[in-house]
């Protein structure tokens, strides 16, 4: 099992330029902006919270199909997560290969860890197929406290 904690960083952000430089990808001026915002924060973050913080960063007003456009852009590339319970992004902490996670998400500071374990991904094919599903995509979700905000409520 592999563990990676976010939230992103500036190093994150220039992951995300390389990564699209590689594969022939366009980072248009929208979509460095919501890597660059994510880039900034702590914790995942709603969409209109990128878009406040666009706007102040850009010191001008950001529609809001922009903002998903490149959103949608970042999760199907695989450069982002979005944690359905929260309706919040995170940052993919495996931008090298192709994978499919799990996010720790802490109720109490709202950070989330991404973790890698093939055994529970097999265990989750082996079930969907056994029903006649063949998955194709999934971010599981667990909800919790991470290490530091156990540790202050204990």
């Amino acid at each position: 099992m592999h563990a990676h904690s976010h939230p992103a960083t500036p190093d994150w952000a220039e992951q995300v330029r390389q990564a699209c430089a590689r594969r022939g990808l366009q980072l248009t001026g929208p979509r460095a902006g919501v890597v660059a915002v994510i880039a900034e924060h702590s914790a995942p973050l709603g969409a209109y919270a990128i878009i406040e913080a666009l706007a102040r960063r850009e010191n001008k007003s950001i529609a809001p199909p922009t903002v998903y456009r490149a959103l949608d852009f970042l999760i199907e590339h695989g450069f982002l997560h979005r944690i359905e319970s929260r309706n919040v992004f995170a940052p993919c902490a495996h931008l090298d290969h192709d994978h499919r996670g799990v996010l720790l998400s802490c109720q109490t500071c709202g950070r989330s860890v991404e973790i890698e374990d093939e055994s529970v991904g097999a265990a989750i094919d082996r079930a969907a197929l056994s029903a006649g599903f063949v998955a194709k995509g999934r971010v599981i979700e667990v909800a919790g406290l991470c290490e530091e905000c156990a540790g202050r409520s204990a």
